[in-house]
């Protein structure tokens, strides 16, 4: 079964910091791009960040200077570091696959981690 599983999520106080892993099972990551998104409550969802197959990446608006993006092909997984977070982070965070760039063409699509900033 093809698919993609978030973690690392979980309630951080502003100014905080976390991890989040996007691991991929039943294929490799090695030809994928992966992209990260977010959805607030009652807002439309939003791309933070994405890196190429080749490790190219890059950064919308809300993420730009806080968040970092990498991937480990070892483990099979894309990591988004997010730092100094802020209230307005809080969101429900996927990650999302498409074959080799960043092109908005996302084929596969994990179910979520939940990231809540208190002040």
């Amino acid at each position: 079964q093809l698919q993609l599983v978030e973690s690392g999520g979980g309630l951080v106080q502003v100014g905080g910091s976390l991890t989040l892993s996007c691991t991929a099972s039943g294929f490799t990551l090695d030809y994928y791009a992966v992209a990260w998104f977010r959805q607030a409550p009652g807002k439309e969802r939003e791309g933070v960040s994405c890196i190429s197959s080749e490790g190219n990446t890059n950064y919308a608006g809300p993420g730009k200077g806080r968040f970092t993006i990498s991937r480990d092909a070892a483990k099979n997984t894309v990591y988004l570091q997010l730092n100094s977070l802020k209230p307005e982070d809080t969101a429900t965070y996927f990650c999302a696959a498409e074959v080799l760039y960043c092109r908005g063409d996302t084929k596969y699509w994990g179910k979520g981690t939940l990231v809540t900033v208190s002040s």
